[in-house]
């Protein structure tokens, strides 16, 4: 990074991914900083999303506390999991990630239903996610170079994940399963309505 750099555009960037477990419909994704300005950016879009009330979940990243509370009030049941993990290894198998040795819930808001504070679902959606795409994949050379192309990497990915791809347990694509579309796309229907 040079002193001419944009802070926001260089550097590690993170996706932030909302998941409904019902449907499996991604209602809201967001790249960039692990930072409040981010979080608050993305809970504020998942808010506008929903029409009622509903249980959420995050991890123990802070940002989320005061983008949830700016972005819900106290019209939210929101729980917290705090995932605490071994130390990393050294030698061989040091690039593994480490093992989870506890975990913690806790309500933040509301009165979330304590067996489903859970980001058990997330994880397996950030999976699939690093499956999907080549620039996901740990120790890979293939990452994004400018966070416009990861923008648009991650965007294509969940059109795709919500419209065109059949889930393997719900038979029908996401977005059909919540009722946001009434049919499969095609990949060349994707193609034609991401083109500028």
């Amino acid at each position: 990074m040079t002193p001419l750099d944009d802070p926001r555009r260089v550097g590690d960037q993170y996706t932030f991914v909302a998941l409904d477990p019902e449907t499996k419909i991604v209602p809201a994704y967001r790249v960039g900083k692990r930072d409040l300005p981010t979080a608050a950016a993305f809970i504020t879009d998942l808010s506008k999303r929903l029409a009622n009330r509903v249980q959420l979940t995050s991890d123990a990243l802070s940002a989320y506390l005061e983008a949830t509370e700016r972005a819900f009030g106290a019209d939210i049941d929101y729980g917290q999991v705090v995932k605490f993990y071994e130390a990393e290894p050294v030698g061989r198998g040091r690039y593994s990630p480490p093992h989870v040795v506890g975990a913690e819930r806790s309500v933040i808001v509301g009165k979330p239903d304590p067996d489903y504070i859970s980001t058990s679902l997330i994880e397996r959606q950030n999976l699939t996610m690093r499956m999907s795409m080549r620039r996901f994949t740990r120790l890979t050379n293939a990452f994004s170079k400018k966070v416009e192309n990861l923008r648009a990497a991650v965007s294509l990915h969940f059109a795709h994940y919500n419209f065109v791809r059949l889930h393997r347990t719900l038979r029908v694509t996401p977005a059909m399963e919540a009722r946001v579309c009434d049919r499969l796309w095609s990949l060349a229907e994707l193609v034609e309505r991401a083109s500028p």
